[in-house]
């Protein structure tokens, strides 16, 4: 403000207005005049919108340059599928998803799944499969047989369907030893027909559900019953083979019979013994 009252004191200076023209014609010379307060003042009158200006443009040049050299960051990748979240989607697995979640085979499989990189083939019996159990099959597992029954579905590495006749008898699950016995899980191919054996169930592979090189889901329509679990079962309740209830009734009747005979006539030898020593 100091400043421009110093320069509108002083009228007695006119202005002189200048010009230089576009093409200057031969022999002729730009004028030269020297500054004036008047063009002073002007020249302060626009210095602080040109440097506001001039800071402006920098300041978008520095910022676009700053963001164009920043990294860009890369997307994280993407997890290990969800076995649960597929079957649910494919529907008609509701038993199944039911026992993976309760048993917490499905968290333990996502763990695995990240952490190796050998992938899981899954045998996922539909509810009909599980249906056509005898009644109250599930409900009288234990916790131990329940995870033992849901691991026997899974095979510790990715098997396409293309690569089971390749496969070694027994088939290694998660469900424990394979051997006679325990937990033994047979296949065999006939053209694209793959059929699996437990020693209590036949079934065969009737579709792929998912597959990714990681993780193969296929469907069964039977659930696959290992004998570690079902077969001790049966066997303490099931008369001997060969031979039915009747039958085993009649046997046990017929030994007791012979057996009260035998008494009876170690009784009479021992009476006439006794009579012959008076």
């Amino acid at each position: 403000m100091v400043c421009s009252n110093s320069v509108l004191s002083i009228p007695s200076s006119p202005y002189i207005p200048f010009h230089f023209p576009l093409f200057p014609l031969p022999n002729q010379q730009f004028p030269t005049h020297t500054k004036t307060p008047s063009t002073m003042a002007i020249t302060k009158q626009h210095l602080i919108p040109l440097f506001v200006i001039s800071f402006l443009l920098f300041f978008q040049l520095h910022c676009s340059t700053t963001s164009a050299q920043a990294p860009a960051q890369s997307p994280a990748p993407p997890g290990p599928p969800d076995l649960t979240k597929i079957l649910q989607k494919a529907g008609q697995y509701s038993v199944f998803v039911r026992l993976l979640k309760s048993t917490q085979v499905s968290d333990r499989l996502i763990g695995e799944l990240k952490d190796t990189d050998d992938g899981k083939t899954i045998f996922a019996p539909t509810d009909k499969a599980f249906s056509a159990l005898k009644s109250g099959a599930l409900n009288s597992l234990n916790d131990e047989q329940r995870v033992q029954l849901v691991l026997f579905h899974v095979i510790p590495s990715y098997i396409p369907l293309s690569q089971f006749q390749t496969v070694s008898n027994p088939m290694r699950t998660q469900a424990g030893d394979s051997g006679d016995g325990e937990f033994p899980l047979n296949v065999t191919t006939s053209g694209n027909t793959v059929v699996l054996k437990t020693g209590l169930t036949k079934t065969s592979v009737s579709d792929t559900i998912y597959t990714d090189g990681q993780l193969a889901v296929y469907r069964v329509d039977q659930v696959l019953q290992p004998l570690q679990v079902f077969a001790a079962r049966s066997s303490a309740l099931a008369p001997a083979p060969g031979m039915s209830r009747k039958a085993a009734d009649v046997d046990g009747k017929s030994k007791a019979s012979s057996l009260a005979m035998q008494n009876l006539a170690l009784f009479v030898v021992s009476v006439i013994a006794f009579a012959l020593s008076l």
